[in-house]
């Protein structure tokens, strides 16, 4: 039933939660997981350029590698995994790979903000739900770095 299942990833400590369940489908329906990292330099599209700023497009960039070097360590020893990279607004790049990848499922992780900090922060996942083409499945998830081991820690991350 699902062949390719979407992951986006953001490295956080929530994300072992969404893996598990990610790994559990595509073992069951023996699929292939896609790791999706999207660097969003759009947080970044009002300040003033400066030279720097590829400085932080960099640093982005080895962060969602850690990200997807984690996805490889929890999952790639029983499923297949393609990692990839993209820029842009997170939820659009998140459905535009899906649909250019012919995944069949997105699994991804919610934080579950109500109230005020949806309003104001917005929600990726519920913005990915209202415009996929495919099934999305979301996976409440801890933020909590204390729940993974050493080994599955992002690396970089403070512990």
């Amino acid at each position: 039933m699902y062949d390719r299942i979407l992951v986006p990833t953001d490295g956080s400590a929530g994300s072992k939660d969404v893996l598990r369940h990610a790994k559990t489908l595509a073992t069951a329906h023996e699929s292939e997981i896609h790791a999706l990292y999207v660097v969003d330099i759009g947080r970044f599209s009002t300040l003033p350029h400066e030279p720097t700023w590829e400085g932080v497009t960099d640093s982005l960039h080895r962060e969602g590698e850690m990200a997807l070097d984690m996805v490889e360590r929890l999952v790639a020893d029983d499923v297949p995994v393609t990692r990839a990279t993209t820029e842009g607004s997170p939820s659009r790049e998140i459905v535009d790979y899906a649909s250019q990848h012919g995944c069949d499922l997105i699994v991804m992780g919610t934080h579950g903000r109500g109230g005020i900090d949806r309003l104001l922060l917005g929600s990726v996942a519920e913005r990915v739900v209202r415009s996929a083409h495919v099934p999305v499945v979301t996976v409440p998830v801890e933020t909590a770095m204390q729940d993974l081991s050493d080994d599955e820690q992002p690396a970089g991350v403070p512990q």
